[in-house]
């Protein structure tokens, strides 16, 4: 069974929205792989990424401190219609008082099996509501992650994508929109679990999850590479080619700067249809010859002798 979320982020149930991007900020930092190189350390990253989208989100919250990890199996409104129904426990006493269904902390419910389809809804919500279903019930929506590159997330277009599920291997032509972030959501309408009674299928989320890449560092739509340049490069100032998930662009780098300086690129980090794209940022980082010819070493020398610039002098 999946670890409790709350105890992920490590902060209480009554955690507000700011305690809880604060705990994802500070772990997210731990873990993320492009900074612990510990095997271990993707994983955990995933864990505290699914933590966060699912408890950052009210109705998610809600369904999940309701119905625990398997709040994704419950058909959404299930639980309205049998509170308005007046569901009642064995021996007649309201669930958790009058109108309200059963809390994650009441009464735990985990299902097994590869999804919805397999599951008897009416044993299901009989089990949580004391009572057995009746009438139509719709499709419970489901969930899937989809892993995209940097690249594809930035260009977006068609992807054939295939899920395992009771039924075997299915195929899924899925048109992903340029600038996708980690943890965004492409809704398949009517691919969820099946209904009963006759009432349609609920919906397949797919949940994007960004590859760690080589190269790019992805901080929400903001894109930060390193630009690697030459000490004169560097100290004289200059305009230098940095590639990005759209192409080759130009950056300037001022006179004088050393490495650790983030170049700021407006506009060029991941799209945005509906507003402002993000930046990217180039930060330098100072690269020598490892081998440098006898002419190379020769003017190295003389900058050695002339320059009276010292690097560990405390400015």
């Amino acid at each position: 069974m999946a670890r409790d979320y709350y105890e992920v982020l490590g902060v209480s149930r009554t955690a507000d929205a700011d305690e809880l991007q604060e705990a994802y900020r500070r772990l997210a930092r731990r873990y993320h792989p492009d900074v612990n190189k510990n095997p271990a350390a993707e994983e955990q990253f995933k864990e505290v990424n699914e933590a966060y989208h699912v408890l950052a989100d009210p109705d998610t919250r809600a369904r999940y401190d309701r119905f625990g990890p398997d709040f994704r199996r419950i058909p959404e409104g299930a639980e309205q219609a049998w509170a308005g129904a007046g569901a009642r426990r064995p021996g007649g006493r309201p669930p958790g008082g009058a109108g309200r269904g059963p809390t994650f902390d009441e009464e735990q419910v985990f299902v097994s099996g590869e999804g919805l389809d397999d599951i008897d809804l009416e044993d299901l919500l009989g089990s949580l509501f004391g009572g057995r279903a009746s009438g139509p019930m719709a499709g419970a929506d489901q969930e899937a992650e989809l892993e995209l590159t940097v690249e594809e997330a930035y260009r977006g277009g068609r992807r054939s994508v295939s899920l395992a599920g009771p039924d075997g291997q299915r195929s899924y032509e899925v048109t992903i929109p340029p600038g996708v972030v980690d943890g965004q959501r492409i809704r398949l309408a009517g691919q969820g679990g099946r209904g009963t009674g006759g009432a349609g299928p609920g919906d397949l989320y797919l949940v994007v999850r960004i590859a760690p890449h080589p190269r790019y560092r992805l901080d929400g739509r903001d894109l930060h590479v390193e630009l690697r340049v030459s000490p004169w490069e560097a100290a004289l100032g200059s305009t230098v080619p940095v590639d990005t998930p759209g192409g080759e662009a130009k950056v300037k780098v001022p006179t004088g700067s050393s490495s650790g300086r983030r170049l700021r690129l407006r506009g060029q980090g991941m799209p945005n249809p509906s507003g402002q794209p993000g930046d990217l940022y180039a930060e330098v980082r100072i690269m020598v010859p490892r081998s440098p010819g006898r002419r190379e070493r020769e003017l190295f020398e003389e900058l050695a002798k002339v320059s009276d610039f010292n690097p560990r002098r405390t400015r």
